[in-house]
Parts: C-alpha cells; structure tokens; sequence
C-alpha cells in the first residue's frame, strides 16, 4: 500500500473511533465513580437526534451539539433518579434506559429521516496538516474531532492528577469510607453520571452532524455497546480507552479498505469485525475473571445509601 492510502485509512480510523471515545470517556468517569450505566445506546441515540433537528431547524450546529449533550444529560438524570436515587438495580435500568432511548429516539425523529444536512466540515490546521502521515490523520479533522483530543486530555489530567480524581477513586472504591471523610457520595455519583450523559449525547451529535450528517434510526450501530466493552478492555485505564477506540475504529472500516485494496472478501463478513472483536474481548477478559476485578473499581454497579 502507498503512503497516500495508509493515511486515508488512519484518518477514517480516527473519525470512526471518534464516537467510540466520547462515549468510553463519558463511562470510565461513571464507573470510576461506582455506577455501571448500560444506557449508552439509547442517551447516544437520543442526542443525535435532538441535536440534528435542533441543527437542521436553527441552522447552527454548535447549538444542535449543546442540546445533544443536554438530551444526553435528561436520560442520564433519569438513570440516576431511579438507579441512585431509588437504589434500582443499575443493570435493569441502564438496559430499560437503552430500549427507551432507542424507541424515543425512533419516534422524535420520525419526520427527520434521511433529510440533507450539511455538517462540520475538516479544518486543516495550517502546517501541521501537511506532514506526511500524521498530518491528515490528526490535522485536517473536523472540530468535533479536535474537541474529542481536548476532552481526553483533559479527564485523563483530572483522573491521574487532580484532587477530583481522587475523589471519584474514593467514591468507587469504597464509599462508606468516602463518605465517612466528608464527600458527598451520592452526589459525587450523579454528576458523574450526568456527564457520561452528555458524552454519550456528543458522541450521538457528532454521528448526526459530523460523521453522516442526517437522522436515521439507529444510526448508532451498537456503538454504544461496543464503548461500554472498550471500557472493560481498557482495564479502566484512560489512556487504553483511546488507543482501544482507534483500534475498535479501524476494525469497522476494514471492509472499505478490503474494497479499495482489491481484495475479494465478502464485505459484509468484515463489517462485522467490530462485533466480532467486541465478543472474542469479552470472552477473553473472562478467562482471567481474577485480573479483571483487580482493576475494576470495588463497588462498581453496586447500590449505596447514607448510613448503610
């Protein structure tokens, strides 16, 4: 292969593990804190389509990804009101939450399907852009793309080097002990919870205004389960939730290069390698169920309440 189609290949990889790291960075933060929310697909869901109608009707993308985020943060409020607030098993509601959210979702946009948008284009960055390689894979994304690289440094400085971070350990790990030092466990929980929300609700706005700009049902492809295992695969571990979101994303367009480099493998057996790499994963951190649970967080998916 030359060096013009390994480049193209890195920068669609990155554009397709673009919505995959959204969504894991938005869940490491709720499980660091405790809470398992397997409401992923459904928050994603919802946030593409609010943010493409609030796009398409307004003319502003940007507020078409802020009330993304928000759609993202309505259902994410929901899970903490009847998973927190009322102590609800977290795995029955995060999976109630996804079915909502997907058949929400489906109703809302109905009017919307298939109708043209034209959404954030790449801007390459002067220079940069133009080194061989990297340069069109890290360079000339869109903004979204960009604002995905920021927010990963940012929650992997605050998790590695900040007093918040701590905190949200705490919460995790042990939070009769946290809140016997003074930190508000539950409310730890539910901002956490909130902000997976709204990531999970970018990661839908950048599907809808970025990646394939319009609506469709379902237009997250499982996305949000595959995030949720990321996560898993990761180990928690920030920097591993980006290096797995890449490597999950060059997975799903490894039939789009099979076609362009001539090779005869039927392409809809590759378009599944996304999947098919999510369950060999799972099956394979299942073998060593010990070394999984020594980095999982202590009290992750389990209740808690003052005083008990």
């Amino acid at each position: 292969m030359d060096l013009d189609l390994v480049s193209n290949i890195l920068y669609a990889m990155v554009r397709c593990g673009t919505p995959l790291l959204l969504v894991a960075l938005g869940e490491l933060v709720c499980e660091k804190a405790g809470v398992l929310n397997l409401g992923q697909e459904g928050m994603m869901l919802f946030g593409a389509v609010i943010g493409f109608i609030v796009a398409f009707s307004t003319g502003s993308l940007w507020l078409g990804v802020l009330l993304a985020c928000l759609a993202g943060m309505l259902l994410a409020a929901l899970f903490a009101l009847v998973a927190l607030g009322c102590q609800a098993n977290q795995v029955a509601t995060g999976l109630a939450l996804t079915i909502f959210g997907i058949g929400l979702s489906a109703f809302v946009g109905s009017a919307w399907v298939g109708k043209p948008l034209t959404g954030f284009e790449p801007v390459a960055i002067p220079v940069l852009s133009a080194i061989p390689l990297i340069g069109h894979m890290v360079f000339n994304q869109d903004v979204l793309v960009y604002l995905s690289f920021t927010l990963f440094g940012v929650i992997a400085w605050v998790l590695l080097n900040t007093r918040l971070g701590l905190i949200l350990q705490a919460v995790g790990e042990n939070p009769n002990a946290a809140s016997a030092m003074g930190l508000p466990v539950l409310r730890v929980r539910t901002l956490a919870v909130l902000f997976g929300g709204a990531m999970a609700g970018m990661a839908g706005a950048y599907l809808s205004l970025a990646y394939t700009p319009m609506w469709a049902e379902n237009m997250s492809a499982g996305r949000g389960w595959i995030a949720l295992a990321l996560v898993v695969f990761a180990s928690w571990r920030v920097w591993r939730v980006l290096l797995g979101a890449y490597l999950f994303g060059l997975a799903s367009i490894l039939h789009l290069v099979a076609q362009g480099v001539g090779i005869s493998v039927p392409s809809n057996l590759l378009a599944m390698l996304p999947y098919v790499a999510t369950i060999v994963v799972l099956v394979l951190l299942s073998r060593d169920a010990r070394r999984t649970r020594l980095y999982a967080p202590v009290s992750l998916g389990q209740p808690w309440r003052a005083g008990h």
